[in-house]
């Protein structure tokens, strides 16, 4: 994968995105922290596929649920005064 800074991706856009056409993933840089990856386009629809489960696998009601997390926090409380302060 290449890695290109954002100066030069600006400089020679047209340039780095013939490389991606032609199947090349870029990595943009701000500094030397990747940022951004600019990769080829798929046509994703294509590419999924919806399959049953295998035969061995459990039905989904005897799938367990995780136990519920165990926090000190009032969520309720949490989210009201989150949404009191956008007032």
């Amino acid at each position: 994968m290449k890695k290109v800074r954002i100066a030069d991706l600006k400089a020679r856009l047209s340039e780095h995105l013939r490389g991606v056409r032609r199947g090349r993933a870029l990595t943009v840089l701000d500094r030397d922290t990747p940022i951004a990856r600019i990769v080829p386009y798929t046509n994703q629809a294509a590419m999924l596929s919806v399959r049953r489960p295998l035969p061995n696998s459990p039905r989904l009601p005897k799938i367990p649920l995780p136990p519920p997390l165990k926090v000190g926090t009032d969520v309720v409380a949490l989210l009201l005064e989150e949404r009191q302060g956008e007032r």
